[in-house]
């Protein structure tokens, strides 16, 4: 009779045990069952006044066409990483966004690009700078991170790994476009010793020093063909970050860099920690503004260590090293970021910055400016 009871015992401990494990990961898969992506696209001065109604619509068709793909990826069970990467693939084919195909010019008429992407579960990293054939640097970014035992490569470096990978080399006429181009020649001829900070400044030049008519003419012409662009002072990088099925975040950052950079300058948007981190105990960041500032306060890392030491919500802990302690730097620009439970975040000190996001409920939203 005493075995009997303890046989009883044992196999009701069992069962309740089982029980208790059934609920918790029925809890845990329903947590895990969210996905959401959101995305940045640089952030700065970015008026309505000086945006056409054309040029508008684009940027939110394109912001709506990178977050579509990227969420495909997680609707069909995809990672984080591939999501992240399907978005800023979007954002580095058109150009619209200083990222691939619309990367600026450096002083010396070349374009060097930049780009990182991080997962959220194991903290593993992949990143690379100042590369020029690469088609797609986010792309390979994420074989670094998967393939190799580096965390960065630079330069001719990176692009020899990228031969190993078969990644996609394309010539240095696949990154002119007009836009660019001009901005770097009128900054060369009014401010030859400059060392610019952002892309777009001189694009009012550019249309002031037209005669009256002409700029008429070109408004009242086929403004679809997107000839205008707003005098933005707009920090150009794109960003994604994503969070998957399992319950992981991933986050991913893309640059071309600052237009008439010199001395082989690179930007927050490579570092792991500065311009993209991703930790799935507290959140996931892609940061686009003045980069010298951004490295300064590893701004991306300490959002995400105010969630996960501070216990605040994501929200006041991007608003804290945005809104303050980079403002009180004098730094300029924004973040993207996602919560472990799928909720977007934006957090950006400039008048503008070219956002959206599909949450967990699959809504979509496309923004621009500040309010």
């Amino acid at each position: 009779m005493r075995i009997n009871k303890t046989f009883l015992f044992l196999l009701m401990l069992v069962s309740a045990n089982t029980l208790a494990d059934n609920n918790k990961n029925l809890k845990s898969n329903t947590a895990k069952g969210n996905i959401a992506i959101a995305i940045h696209g640089g952030a700065g001065t970015i008026l309505k006044a000086n945006m056409t109604p054309e040029l508008e619509k684009a940027y939110h068709a394109k912001l709506a066409e990178a977050l579509k793909a990227g969420y495909q990826v997680l609707k069909t069970g995809g990672s984080s990483v591939n999501a992240v990467q399907a978005a800023i693939v979007i954002m580095e084919d058109s150009p619209l966004f200083n990222a691939g195909k619309g990367a600026v010019f450096t002083h010396d008429k070349t374009n060097e690009l930049d780009a990182s992407i991080m997962e959220g579960k194991s903290l593993n990293a992949g990143a690379i700078s100042g590369v020029s054939r690469i088609k797609n640097p986010i792309k390979l970014a994420t074989l670094v991170m998967n393939n190799s035992k580096h965390v960065m490569l630079s330069g001719q470096g990176a692009e020899e790994f990228a031969n190993s990978q078969s990644v996609e080399l394309v010539s240095s006429d696949y990154f002119h476009t007009d836009r660019r181009w001009n901005q770097l020649l009128k900054l060369l001829k009014d401010e030859p010793d400059s060392f610019k900070l952002s892309e777009d400044k001189d694009d009012k030049h550019a249309q002031q020093s037209k005669n009256p008519q002409d700029l008429n003419n070109e408004h009242s012409a086929k403004t679809a063909q997107l000839t205008q662009w707003p005098d933005d002072d707009k920090f150009g990088t794109v960003g994604a970050v994503a969070l998957d099925h399992s319950g992981n975040l991933a986050a991913g950052t893309s640059t071309g860099g600052m237009t008439n950079k010199k001395f082989g300058r690179i930007g927050d948007s490579p570092i792991i920690g500065a311009g993209t981190y991703a930790d799935n105990q507290a959140c996931a960041i892609s940061a686009t503004g003045h980069g010298e500032y951004f490295i300064r306060a590893a701004v991306a890392h300490d959002i995400c260590a105010r969630v996960k030491y501070k216990k605040v919500s994501l929200q006041q802990a991007a608003d804290e090293v945005i809104q303050e302690k980079l403002k009180a730097m004098q730094g300029d620009g924004g973040i993207v970021g996602m919560s472990p439970t799928g909720e977007p975040v934006f957090s950006f000190n400039s008048s503008g910055m070219y956002r959206g996001y599909i949450d967990k409920n699959g809504k979509i939203f496309t923004a621009i400016y500040q309010h």
